[in-house]
């Protein structure tokens, strides 16, 4: 059975970088459109990024662009999203989605404080 696993996220001071990544299981990222998305407390699941795995093409919401970057590295079936110059209103719990296999990963928690 497929599933994505996602893993980094933790807590980081503002101003501070974090890398989460997304593994793919059972199945293959290379054909997909994976996205970043997150939600925090008391506030709506919001879009962040999205990459097509097959040629790399990204897009980016308005909150993400400029400090936060998504990539992929197919031979390991992974999708990254890299967040840097973090900010307290990044707290959020954090998820990837395939869009070919219509799953989430778990999610990862993500904090920015002092």
């Amino acid at each position: 059975q497929a599933q994505l696993v996602q893993s980094g996220g933790g807590l980081v001071q503002p101003g501070g970088s974090l890398r989460l990544s997304c593994a793919a299981s059972g199945a293959a990222l290379a054909y997909d459109v994976i996205g970043w998305f997150r939600q925090a407390p008391g506030k709506d699941r919001e879009g962040l990024s999205c990459i097509n795995s097959r040629d790399g093409t990204t897009y980016y919401e308005d909150s993400a662009k400029g400090r936060f970057t998504i990539s992929r590295d197919n031979a390991k079936n992974t999708v990254y999203l890299q967040m840097d110059s973090l900010k307290p209103e990044d707290t959020a719990l954090y998820y990837c989605s395939s869009e070919a296999l219509g799953i989430s990963g778990q999610g990862t928690q993500v904090t920015v404080s002092s």
